[in-house]
């Protein structure tokens, strides 16, 4: 588990390619791999990684698997590229974002970025079947990060974050650009909830669901809103 606090950002220093297998060797932070050990997870862009060799104090190899490859940012890694990462939370370890699992739910795209004074605000694109699951003020997780969505437009299917100066230092988002595909987990407690709610109209209307569906979408909405949205919680380093 993580917490999607990032704790700093690594580059890409070699990549080795076999058959339905990628290995990629990082140089981390200063002390990030301090005790870290073969068998570790590394959170990196999000993605739950195990480190499978060691070089020196401040190098590691991850093997990336095709479907990884295939699903997330991962696979246009090329040597010099940057990415966030966070070593694995330690029983007691204080959540200051909201608990991760490493495990990418599907990639989006930097639509636009904006640049208020201190601030830097990411416009992400969504695919359509995913924003069921995305609320204004509610959690969810960027390349690896804990964030609050800012705002959320279900009908035109995107979603923004507001980023400080901090957030920046410690982040490769000051590098995002539209175009950029990024890496979301979305919060488990909210996919629970939508789907609990979906199923249980689903189950109570029957053939009326589509016609449901059909006259809430066109007002930008959800079937969600039948039973209210899960309430707005917090998010690590944001705003």
């Amino acid at each position: 588990m993580f917490t999607g606090i990032v704790q700093g950002i690594a580059t890409v220093e070699h990549i080795t390619d076999r058959p339905g297998l990628r290995s990629i060797t990082l140089r981390l932070p200063a002390g990030f791999a301090d005790g870290l050990a073969i068998g570790a997870s590394v959170s990196t862009d999000g993605v739950c990684l195990t480190v499978t060799a060691l070089h020196g104090e401040d190098a590691a190899a991850f093997d990336v698997m095709l479907q990884s490859l295939n699903t997330t940012s991962l696979g246009a890694l090329t040597p010099g590229s940057r990415v966030n990462v966070e070593r694995a939370a330690k029983d007691g370890a204080e959540i200051g974002g909201h608990p991760l699992s490493g495990h990418i739910d599907f990639t989006a795209t930097v639509a636009e970025v904006l640049t208020p004074e201190n601030n830097r605000v990411l416009r992400v694109q969504v695919p359509a079947p995913w924003m069921r699951y995305v609320f204004a003020k509610g959690y969810i997780a960027i390349n690896g990060a804990s964030l609050t969505v800012a705002e959320a437009d279900r009908r035109a299917g995107w979603f923004e974050v507001w980023l400080i100066p901090e957030t920046l230092r410690m982040t490769t988002f000051a590098e995002k650009a539209p175009g950029d595909a990024l890496n979301i987990e979305i919060e488990r407690q909210t996919q629970v909830f939508v789907d609990s709610v979906r199923d249980a109209l689903d189950e109570r209307l029957g053939p009326l669901m589509p016609l449901l569906e059909q006259f809430l979408a066109e007002r930008g909405l959800g079937t969600e809103v039948l039973t209210g949205a899960p309430p707005g919680l917090g998010g690590g380093l944001r705003s």
